[in-house]
């Protein structure tokens, strides 16, 4: 594992209960190995939530510079009539 740190972390009972849980069950050796893989996680999510946002970035732009915007009350408006004529 290399180097590695050891920190104090205060989780609330309902936590603590789940992470001895996890070790007690077998399903992880110790409590530092749920920790790990649950800030594992985290970090993963992170990563996604901020590819998301550079996604909506560059779709932002994109729309920006794709042209002058329409009017949506408008548009929906146009909508509602074409359809209501198709719908008689």
């Amino acid at each position: 594992m290399g180097t590695v740190e050891k920190i104090s972390v205060a989780l609330p009972p309902d936590m603590v209960a789940l992470v001895r849980e996890a070790v007690e069950s077998g399903e992880y050796a110790s409590t530092s190995e749920v920790i790990r893989e649950a800030l594992r996680a985290w970090k993963f999510r992170r990563k996604v939530e901020t590819l998301e946002v550079d996604e909506l970035r560059e779709l932002l732009r994109q729309g920006a510079e794709s042209g002058p915007g329409v009017d949506a009350d408008l548009v929906f408006a146009r909508l509602r009539a074409k359809y209501q004529t198709i719908a008689q």
